[in-house]
């Protein structure tokens, strides 16, 4: 009973979180690698297109709220997701038509690209700051959870609750079909096929015919909508602040070099090391310990390794550590 009690503990504090953060880490990570395999430049503007793309979605579903429109238990956040995605695709499109593209045409190194998109993310952050403000948001509605710790503990007689919210739920199961689709996407479809064409070989590709343009507008609009549903899922799951979205940079920047830069599987295997990494340093053992281990070497703290207020810091030691004995990260994509 003990031991049941100490797996129920752990999966509410540390199992289920990090799964549903893993899966917004590894949609994120996965934009950031798209842009890097197929455009080959760290697009350091990546969080606060997360973080615009979600500003849309929260201000369409205050408006569908408004007017009375939801989608029962579910969030009506996912009914205005595609309204976000759609405005978001036309914002980075139009970015790379008014500042990337000049660029490529220059044939500018990888670090100048790196420099204009840090600039693009000020811009931005500014606007997304200027739209919404500052402060925290919260878009939610419909059911809070699947099943509440009290309902658990009843069910099942044991001490300790375990509480399933409505958004860790969805974070999953969309993240599994995002992932699903983009895979196909990738291997099966003819755009998909010329996309892995370009990231291996530009000019081979271009002598085979494949038109650079192309490729390059329909990875902004895949990155626009991976950046879109990772930020609302995770505005879902925890809350919407625009400087969140500009610290997640870095974990998601961590998910996909620790996976392997250029390549989406990696980013998705990145995404749950970094996330379970994050939980389990942060998390306060004492409560587990004290079911698995006898009385006399039960803890007195909390047994946590780091404050959660250091979560990404362990990021940035995982990511050093990665860069200094596997610069190609766990899946061998392209060194950076």
């Amino acid at each position: 009973m003990d031991f049941l009690n100490a797996f129920v503990a752990l999966s509410n504090f540390v199992l289920v979180p990090g799964i549903a953060y893993g899966s917004q880490l590894a949609l994120g990570a996965l934009g950031v690698t798209l842009i890097y395999g197929i455009l080959r430049f760290s697009n350091f503007a990546h969080g606060d297109t997360m973080a615009f793309g979600t500003m849309v979605t929260i201000l369409f579903t205050w408006w569908f709220q408004s007017m009375g429109i939801s989608a029962g238990p579910l969030p009506t956040a996912l009914l205005a997701l595609p309204f976000g995605i759609a405005i978001t695709m036309a914002l980075v499109v139009g970015t790379d038509r008014a500042v990337f593209r000049f660029y490529r045409q220059q044939k500018a190194k990888p670090v100048v690209f790196v420099m204009v998109s840090l600039g693009v993310m000020f811009m931005m952050n500014g606007l997304v700051r200027f739209i919404i403000g500052p402060g925290d948001q919260r878009f939610s509605d419909g059911e809070r959870f699947i099943i509440k710790a009290r309902t658990f503990k009843q069910m099942t007689g044991l001490d300790e609750g375990l509480a399933i919210k409505t958004s860790q739920g969805i974070t999953l199961v969309t993240a599994i079909i995002v992932v699903a689709l983009l895979f196909w996407f990738l291997n099966k479809t003819r755009t998909g096929k010329s996309m892995r064409a370009y990231s291996d070989n530009e000019d081979l590709a271009l002598l085979s015919g494949i038109n650079p343009e192309r490729v390059v507008m329909i990875t902004w609009l895949i990155v626009a909508a991976l950046a879109t549903i990772a930020g609302t899922l995770y505005g879902l799951d925890k809350s919407f602040k625009p400087f969140t979205y500009f610290q997640l940079l870095l974990p998601i920047f961590a998910a996909a070099i620790v996976g392997g830069l250029g390549n989406p599987l990696g980013a998705i295997a990145g995404g749950f090391v970094i996330a379970m990494s994050e939980v389990m340093i942060t998390y306060a053992w004492k409560k587990v310990a004290g079911y698995v281990l006898p009385e006399s070497l039960e803890p007195d703290g909390l047994a946590q390794l780091l404050s959660t207020d250091y979560k990404f810091a362990v990021s940035f030691a995982i990511l050093v550590i990665v860069l200094l004995f596997k610069p190609t990260g766990i899946f061998k994509g392209k060194a950076v």
